[in-house]
């Protein structure tokens, strides 16, 4: 069995070394916590589920790029659908529809330049990581005010180029939608379901053309097959037991979580470059 540790050096796991046995369950225990934080973040506030996993796990450097976004992908989808279920009435469709046609071409776009960047300046795929991160935290700390009317045709779709390209790259289209979104002057319901339908759309594209190019391989199937329960779990607590504190309390916890991993990756790449 192999596992991908910081630097992405390729790690032998033997059976009989206590050491490289507990490297192996820190990581699968480093995972799964960030899959059930952010699972349950996005079924409370709409959104952040693949900022977190992306942001804790490439922090800590428990899966390489490539993996931990195909990962991502495949979790969300399963955690939108869950907690998209029963509020399908409340997309609104003009928005959902030019931000879907900006996001699908973006999302393409996206893979691609992730996969050149890994297969030739990885340092560089890690740095841009760290400061979408970083940005994206810092964006989203920032509390946008609801404009004066919904947003038209063109800047709809300029939002979901940029959403798709991030999240072709990242699987993590959070910071872009979540601002572009919450800046409308929509019930919150409505603004809620609309974000979690571009993401079931975004993810569910970016895994169809990962598929096809042979990137969900079996570990990648695993780690996700493995994080399906806690996925539920923390979908159905989010749903059902409302934390005691507001919602804008658990979207500070998230957003500073955020902007201190995104911090971390930038100093970790920036090291990586003098390796």
């Amino acid at each position: 069995m192999f596992l991908r540790f910081s630097c992405y050096q390729t790690v032998a796991i033997n059976p009989t070394g206590s050491h490289t046995a507990a490297m192996e369950w820190l990581s699968w225990a480093g995972i799964l916590l960030a899959v059930f934080i952010g699972s349950y973040v996005q079924a409370v506030a709409g959104f952040a589920m693949g900022m977190i996993i992306v942001a804790v796990v490439g922090g800590f450097g428990l899966l390489d790029v490539p993996s931990l976004a195909a990962v991502v992908s495949l979790l969300t989808i399963l955690n939108v659908l869950l907690s998209l279920r029963g509020h399908l009435h409340h997309i609104h469709m003009p928005l959902f529809k030019w931000l879907a046609l900006g996001q699908v071409p973006a999302v393409y776009l996206g893979l691609v330049l992730m996969t050149w960047m890994d297969g030739h300046t990885r340092w560089v795929l890690e740095l841009a990581l760290g400061l979408f991160i970083t940005a994206g935290g810092l964006s989203m700390l920032l509390k946008p005010h609801p404009w004066a009317s919904v947003s038209g045709p063109a800047s709809s779709w300029f939002a979901g180029v940029s959403a798709g390209l991030v999240g072709g790259m990242f699987s993590a289209s959070g910071p872009v939608l979540g601002w572009f979104g919450y800046s409308q002057p929509l019930p919150l319901a409505a603004i809620r379901a609309t974000l979690l339908a571009c993401f079931v759309l975004t993810t569910t594209t970016r895994t169809v053309l990962v598929g096809v190019t042979g990137g969900l391989t079996p570990a990648v199937l695993a780690y996700a097959l493995a994080a399906v329960p806690v996925v539920v779990l923390g979908t159905v607590l989010g749903r059902m037991f409302v934390p005691p504190v507001s919602e804008q309390t658990i979207k500070k916890f998230a957003y500073g979580l955020l902007l201190v991993m995104g911090i971390w990756i930038l100093l970790r790449s920036t090291a990586l470059f003098f390796v």
